[in-house]
């Protein structure tokens, strides 16, 4: 809405403004109309346009008119209304003043400037890697990328699905193994989610894991294990074991191990699989372009992280775990799978295969709560071998191991002892008397590298693909050893290649076409942007998924992720060269807490279903400490995220389901019943607010009360912040608990299904019980009083390279800022509401017959009527050019809808016409106007190829198909790639590698 200051009257749009004052195109528009949130024209000195106004979409006048629709004078009016009394907040939060974007930057900047850049040789599973600029900006920063949503809706998702299946070839290509997933959180989540695969599969409880995994995998494994009452056995040496007992589920080994050693367990893997005993492998994909994979030595799984492969360090992440199996054991895999199917038309097509999403439809008896993934990162990744080839990654993973080869020989010649025979990147010294650990780490420090010191003086140094000659020489000097000329000199530095020896892998990989065509930067980014143009992201319509909040990620939040100082530091460097990251951790935590009314928060959850879990554990060691380790019953209404059941189960509680009322309350007297039949074992109460209907309950506190007086804790469920921030908080209405979804709430771009952060806040008492590390301890302030549950990811502060986005975030959006956002999005939700009454009845209406941020609209009629279904009215919208609302979910039949606060008033005009010209084409359907069958609402979407084809024979006409409304005719056309996808078909024949290409390159 645009304003001419000299004459105070409001526009449309440019145009009209043009059109109505009759001037010439050539004037300063920009001068002449402005934004009505503009600061006073008579201000000498304005200030900067303050970040809120770009970040909110309706302007000054919009929110009038939405108003004026819904019958309130004001924001504070609406929201008093929505919010209960009885839980507001008084005042503004205690969080700075704004900052303009410029300032905010220039923050930034000093913060990350904090951190030291070392060279670390450190490794552990974390290595520095070269992201080639291509990737790095055409996809890391490239919004039509990072703010695509997960691709249920894979119609207008068969770019990323097609990278993430060039990701699930990769894995299964470099490790042998039948199938992979389109990634996990973490090499230790991928880990624990392997175990958990065995036991599921042959029902036994007892796991055998090696000593040599990486440190922070084996406290992963042994965290998730030991709260599903599975036995975990650490042994030094795992070729020792004996399965003659038969009651071992799994055997858990890193090759090569966490001191680097190459060693062959292939005759361990044999005498496993003789007793029914799986084998899972923790490995190194660079590793594998030279070394025998592991299916070749016997392993059913393999695990790990595709870190090194084009992804930034990031102090610890976002990174991709992967994980790949045998195919006997593929409908039990965890989390995401790209499958190969058909379109409508016979054409291929890929969607998202088996149990993506069973965690909602299973609850408790979800095989896992893995709801976010790491797509962004696994498709970098997946890049990166499209880009390099099987040569390319072959070279590099020479090029790192010959420098180690020759590092390793000077080592020898000098008289240290290297404990590793076999290795590929990474040596395990110890020291000699005269130039132990203590001298080597000052000579270290001197040349500002990072080294991985043992308690017991040995010495570990892990190379990688930015190691130079002069790296080694200064390696050598630490070391006193002679230089690199002097040492190639002596002897054939070759001679302990994995590539003269038994180890050296024969087998090809990567031999797809996908992956041995781009190699020119040309190729790449051509081929990165034709799978971009496939998609529908952010950047050309809203995506109103209720419960996900798809609100605006601003490029100013998402550059400091960018930023060197904040890439490239290694996760377990040390603590005083990291003084910037946390610096930022310590100023978002304070934020969090003022927001939240929590007094501590952990980061190191890298999802909201990490979350979950992480605050449940938290309980349940609380309740432990204290003495009630019998309290193990959580309490979830019906109404909850599908994840909460299934983080409860694996945290160990057993599920009471809590009815719900026809209004969609909390039922008070059920849940009464239940807290007192269950008084002595209560643990929790899994709350989710606003509730999943798309309402505040009336009685939130009072059911924090009830919980309370019960000896329980009560965990709310944070996903639906977004109609909280500045209105109310959690920690001051009874809520102990929350994970916070920073990818919802907080501007994280979900990436096309990840990464993600659900960091977890709690009132005090709690604090002692929150998630440790075995590396860096995120609790070592509190000494002898922490008393943790254990580990719930690899890294100790999570994803961290990505919370400067939702630090950047409140920085610049402030107390009212956020608050105001907080109520557009209310006001947005109900404005829509509003709009589709008549067309679309509104399921859940809270006593004032207002919405929260999100709606509810029944469609559960239309399939007596018109044979119409959800699916439907989703594929429908593809030819509007929109993503669908999140379908079927909570209530089977419906559609909930989110638009957030920063879709502008136009954009939500734009849905709800869309929405309401479908409801119109249903109508002829149910008035026998067109067939049940063949109509543009059951035919969706409607592709390019079927529009333009010379044999249309449908009873409606192209323009009906492809351009249903004005806008759409206006407007540069999003066209689905495929038509609507047959998941039945991919269900039968499941494939889940690159298809054999005719001509599509």
């Amino acid at each position: 809405m645009f304003r001419l200051i000299s004459r105070g009257v409001f526009f449309k749009n440019r145009n009209e403004c043009f059109q109505k004052i009759k001037i010439k195109k050539c004037f300063n528009i920009e001068k002449c109309c402005v934004a009505t949130q503009s600061s006073k024209s008579d201000n000498l000195f304005p200030e900067r346009v303050d970040f809120p106004s770009r970040h909110i979409g309706p302007r000054d006048q919009d929110v009038v008119t939405m108003l004026d629709l819904l019958g309130y004078k004001s924001l504070d009016q609406l929201t008093n209304d929505a919010v209960p009394k009885q839980i507001q907040l008084p005042g503004l939060m205690e969080i700075d003043d704004p900052m303009s974007e410029y300032d905010l930057i220039e923050r930034a900047r000093k913060i990350a400037e904090k951190n030291q850049i070392w060279r670390s040789f450190i490794g552990m599973g974390y290595h520095n890697c070269c992201v080639p600029h291509s990737i790095m900006r055409n996809m890391f920063e490239n919004p039509g990328w990072t703010t695509q949503y997960t691709p249920y809706q894979p119609e207008v998702a068969q770019g990323r699905l097609e990278s993430l299946l060039n990701y699930q070839t990769m894995v299964s290509d470099l490790t042998g193994l039948d199938v992979a997933n389109a990634s996990l959180l973490d090499e230790g989540t991928a880990a624990a989610e392997g175990l958990s695969l065995c036991h599921r599969h042959n029902k036994r409880t007892k796991f055998v894991v090696s000593e040599r995994l990486h440190p922070q995998t084996l406290a992963v494994v042994q965290t998730r294990l030991d709260a599903l009452g599975l036995e975990v056995i650490v042994v030094p040496d795992v070729r020792q074991v004996d399965f003659a007992q038969r009651d071992i589920s799994a055997v858990l080994l890193q090759c090569p191990d966490t001191r680097g050693l190459v060693y062959d367990y292939s005759g361990l893997a044999a005498a496993a699989h003789e007793h029914g005993t799986l084998v899972v492998v923790a490995t190194d994909l660079l590793a594998l372009a030279l070394l025998r994979p592991p299916a070749e030595c016997g392993a059913a799984l393999a695990v790990g992280t595709s870190q090194r492969l084009g992804v930034p360090l990031g102090y610890g992440g976002p990174h991709a775990g992967f994980f790949a199996a045998e195919h006997p054991l593929v409908r039990l895999m965890p989390g995401r799978m790209v499958g190969v199917t058909r379109d409508a038309a016979g054409r291929d097509a890929y969607r998202l295969a088996l149990q993506t999403r069973e965690q909602h439809i299973r609850r408790d008896k979800a095989t896992s709560n893995i709801c976010t993934a790491q797509a962004l990162l696994a498709n970098m990744s997946a890049m990166f071998a499209v880009y390099h080839g099987p040569q390319g990654l072959r070279d590099i993973a020479t090029r790192v191991h010959n420098a180690t080869l020759v590092l390793d020989h000077g080592i020898r010649k000098r008289g240290h002892k290297q404990s590793n025979d076999v290795y590929f990147d990474t040596l395990h010294v110890i020291p000699v008397a005269d130039h132990d650990a203590s001298v080597i780490k000052a000579r270290a420090q001197e040349k500002k590298i990072n080294l991985r010191y043992f308690e017991d003086g040995a010495v570990g140094v892990a190379l990688d693909e930015t190691t130079t000659m002069q790296d080694v020489d200064d390696l050598l000097w630490i070391f006193d050893c002679d230089n690199v000329n002097e040492v190639m000199e002596t002897g054939d530095v070759r001679s302990r290649s994995v590539l003269k020896g038994p180890f050296r892998r024969t087998s090809p990989y990567l031999t797809h076409p996908v992956f041995n065509m781009h190699h020119s930067e040309t190729r790449i980014v051509r081929y990165m942007k034709r799978l971009e143009n496939k998609d529908i992201s952010l950047v050309h319509s809203m995506i109103p998924l209720g419960s996900c909040t798809m609100k605006l990620n601003s490029t100013t939040e998402m550059m400091p992720c960018s930023f060197k100082h904040f890439t490239d530091i290694h996760p377990f460097a040390p603590l005083d060269q990291c003084q910037g990251y946390h610096t930022l951790f310590e100023e978002l935590a304070k934020d969090l807490c003022a927001i939240t009314g929590y007094d501590r928060v952990s980061f190191q959850p890298n999802s909201g279903a990490q979350g979950e879990y992480a605050g449940l554990r938290t309980i349940k060691r609380y309740h432990e400490y204290r003495g009630d380790a019998g309290r193990n019953i959580c309490l979830i209404p019906v109404s909850a995220h599908g994840t909460n059941p299934a983080s409860a189960h694996m945290a160990g509680m057993r599920v009471c389901a809590i009815r719900v009322t026809p209004s969609g309350d909390i039922d008070m007297e059920h849940l009464k019943d239940m807290v007192e039949e269950h008084s002595a074992k209560l643990s929790c109460l899994m709350l989710t607010y606003p509730s999943t209907f798309g309402v505040f309950e009336e009685r939130a506190a009072d059911v924090c009360a009830l919980v309370h007086a019960h000896g329980g804790q009560v965990y709310l469920d944070g996903a639906n912040m977004n109609a909280q921030v500045g209105l109310c908080r959690p920690g001051d209405y009874g809520s102990d608990v929350s994970h916070l979804n920073l990818h919802k709430t907080f501007c994280i771009p979900h990436g096309g299904g990840g990464p993600g952060m659900g960091p977890i806040g709690v009132k005090a008492h709690l604090a002692p019980f929150l998630p440790s590390h075995p590396v860096i301890n995120p609790l070592a302030d509190l000494g002898d009083a922490a008393h943790s549950f254990g580990s719930v990811s690899a890294a100790p502060f999570g994803s961290s390279a990505i919370l400067p986005i939702s630090w950047a975030y409140i920085k610049m959006m402030g107390p009212k800022g956020l608050k105001r956002a907080t109520q557009v999005a209310i006001l947005n939700a109900n404005y829509m509401s509003r709009r589709l009454d008549g067309h679309y009845k509104t399921l859940y209406k809270g006593e004032r017959g207002l919405v929260a941020h999100e709606f509810i609209i029944d469609v559960r009629d239309l399939k007596k009527t018109a044979n119409i279904e959800p699916g439907d009215i989703a594929k429908r919208l593809m030819d509007f050019g929109f993503h669908a609302p999140t379908i079927s979910w909570p209530v089977a039949g419906t559609l909930m809808i989110e638009p957030t606060e920063s879709e502008d008033l136009q954009e939500l005009d734009r849905f709800c016409d869309a929405l309401i010209t479908i409801r119109k084409e249903i109508k002829d359907i149910e008035d026998g106007l067109i067939d049940k069958r063949l109509n543009p609402v059951k035919m969706a979407p409607h592709t390019q190829e079927e529009v333009i084809t010379e044999d249309w024979n449908r009873p409606y006409t192209r323009e009906q198909a492809a351009f249903p409304a004005p806008f759409v005719k206006g407007e540069i056309k999003i066209w689905p790639t495929v038509s609507r996808i047959d998941d039945m078909y991919g269900d039968k024949h499941l494939v889940c590698t690159c298809p054999p290409v005719i001509d599509d390159f």
